[in-house]
């Protein structure tokens, strides 16, 4: 199968989940990242299905497959370590998520919708990729 052909059928299968599974709501998302008021924990079966399958496709990766399908070799982290690097990242993508109610996959597919709420959001997070390449730093 042609990479371009597989890699949108992934895309399109990823989104339909994160439709089905509501992520892209984000009254369904902040109504999970809030645990001390009305918390809905339904978002976490998702994100547990979406480990289990990451965790078993990691394992076989590692322990059957010497390449992957349609590539000559694995994109692997150099580093397992905590940079500041790392802290930031994620202390931002929480804050951002937090707030607005997206994280970056799901803030693409809302946007096919329609809602200029989102639409601001995807354009905060290009904005912020640009600044990010901007500035020099390597992620590896």
């Amino acid at each position: 199968m042609n990479k371009t052909l597989f890699a949108f059928v992934c895309g399109a299968l990823f989104a339909l989940g994160l439709i089905v599974a509501q992520m892209t709501n984000p009254s369904k998302v902040t109504g999970f990242l809030d645990v001390t008021g009305a918390w809905d924990p339904s978002l976490a079966f998702v994100m547990g299905g979406a480990l289990v399958v990451f965790g078993l496709a990691y394992w076989l990766s590692q322990r059957k497959a010497t390449k992957p399908l349609l590539d000559d070799h694995f994109d692997v982290p150099p580093s397992r370590g905590i940079t500041w690097q790392l802290v930031a990242g994620s202390l931002l993508f929480g804050f951002g998520w937090g707030l607005s109610g997206f994280c970056p996959g799901p803030a693409l597919v809302s946007a096919g919708f329609g809602d200029m709420r989102v639409w601001i959001f995807v354009a905060a997070m290009a904005g912020g990729a640009i600044a990010f390449n901007l500035t020099g730093l390597k992620t590896r």
